[in-house]
């Protein structure tokens, strides 16, 4: 029995002529039969299994799923030891799995090595035009071979790609014969259901996913490890501070609010805490709250609870002794690089008018966002207000301070917010992040749980 391997639709065909396809099927679980062509198929993202399969079982077999050519590559960069200890473990868990090491510690550095080692097309896909620009870049510098583009008003395939998740989902089931490789950069993003297909539409049997912050709230990490691999390596900034990441404190101010902001508060905190009492809800778990958002459209106290929680949610994240408390720490700190977080785009624009600070949102404009950054990473501007946009996916320059005026109480978000001081900087000097707190709020507990 010889079979034959093909990549159609984003399954892997397999078809034999000699017939005894079926005890394979028989072996495999991920195996089904494919009525069309009197033959089975599999997912395109099983290829690797299968491939193991018949290697297992010496199968004998004419692989026509990647019609690929191999690529001479080779990296200037020189690993740092975590960084080839990383390298070590995704290779020795047969070129799979997730990376996960803090913001600033060269995950880019990592999968450019990994591109190179394996020398087959490669596919890299990454949540933000800014990332896909940045890598871009990085892969052009690096290698002397054509740099193929999915985004960005681009769309041109090379042996080397670069794709945005977005364009990614609808090309993936055009190329996913194509690449021998993907690399996913931030690699939670793969968690969404819809950004799931692109996994499972490509063929590539070596996938590394990249990221600061693996776990997700929703356990949809869990659907990462089937489709890229489990986690191989891990490391978190304490492991690398002082020596490869800067030294850092957190430092959490507590400030109060004021008696009219109080009043406002308990009396938004009585009616939610109130509703939640009769109705059962604990909003011990994520789903409690789209519970109570999904009461709400039918049931007008549920609404009103949400209304409330929602205002004193307000009171807490934009109280006015913690926007006090802002300028003194930026008078404090008139020296250093200051990037200040908050959890709305109203309360950005409120700080930027207040203090001069640029500001960047969702409603900021590419064009200007891109200014805004560069005049930040020249020195012109020392400090800049946002609220999630500079999370992740952004070529942030190096700052040595951040204000966390409102947050969530994500640990993800509190990690990557971190990680946006944590480069070393020429002096060697410690990196500080403020947490400023309403005391005697929920929003202290919110604060714990991002810890």
């Amino acid at each position: 029995m010889t079979l034959t391997l093909r990549f159609e639709d984003g399954t892997v065909r397999v078809v034999s002529d000699g017939g005894g396809a079926s005890t394979l099927a028989d072996d495999c679980g991920f195996l089904e039969r494919d009525d069309r062509s009197g033959g089975y198929r599999t997912p395109a993202y099983r290829y690797a299994d299968l491939l193991k399969a018949l290697d297992g079982r010496g199968v004998a077999y004419r692989d026509r799923v990647l019609d690929t050519d191999a690529l001479e590559l080779s990296t200037r960069y020189q690993l740092r030891e975590y960084q080839q200890e990383a390298l070590d473990a995704w290779r020795d868990a047969g070129d799979r799995g997730v990376v996960e090491l803090p913001t600033g510690a060269g995950k880019t550095v990592l999968a450019i090595a990994a591109i190179a080692k394996l020398g087959v097309p490669t596919l890299v896909v990454v949540p933000t035009i800014d990332l896909l620009e940045q890598w871009r870049r990085e892969l052009e510098a690096e290698f002397d071979v054509p740099i193929g583009q999915f985004g960005g008003g681009e769309q041109s395939r090379e042996a080397i790609t670069v794709a945005t998740y977005d364009s990614a989902y609808l090309k993936a089931d055009d190329v996913g014969g194509e690449f021998g490789f993907v690399v996913f950069d931030e690699v939670h993003h793969l968690g969404g259901e819809g950004y799931r297909e692109i996994a499972r539409l490509l063929a590539a049997p070596a996938r590394l996913g990249l990221t600061a912050t693996f776990e997700r709230a929703d356990g949809a990490h869990e659907a990462v490890v089937d489709l890229v691999g489990a986690r191989v390596y891990s490391l978190d900034p304490d492991d690398l501070a002082g020596q490869h990441l800067a030294e850092y404190e957190i430092r959490r101010v507590e400030v109060g609010l004021t008696d009219e902001e109080r009043a406002a508060y308990d009396t938004a905190q009585e009616t939610f805490v109130d509703y939640l009492k009769r109705s059962g809800i604990s909003m011990n778990r994520g789903s409690d709250y789209q519970e109570l958002v999904k009461r709400s459209g039918r049931d007008p106290d549920a609404r009103e609870a949400l209304l409330a929680k929602q205002r004193a949610r307000r009171i807490v994240r934009e109280a006015d002794r913690k926007v006090a408390e802002l300028g003194g720490l930026l008078d404090r700190h008139r020296g250093d690089r200051v990037i200040v977080f908050t959890a709305s785009t109203d309360l950005v624009y409120r700080l930027s008018e207040r203090y001069l600070l640029p500001a960047v949102t969702n409603e900021t404009g590419a064009a200007e966002r891109r200014e805004v950054l560069e005049r930040f990473r020249s020195g012109e501007y020392s400090r800049v207000v946002t609220a999630n946009v500079l999370d992740e996916g952004v070529d942030v320059p190096d700052a040595n301070v951040a204000v966390l005026l409102a947050g969530s109480g994500s640990e993800r978000e509190f990690t990557q917010r971190l990680g946006r001081i944590l480069r070393p900087n020429e002096d060697g000097s410690r990196a500080l992040l403020y947490e400023l707190v309403s005391e005697e709020t929920a929003e202290e507990r919110v604060a714990e749980r991002r810890r």
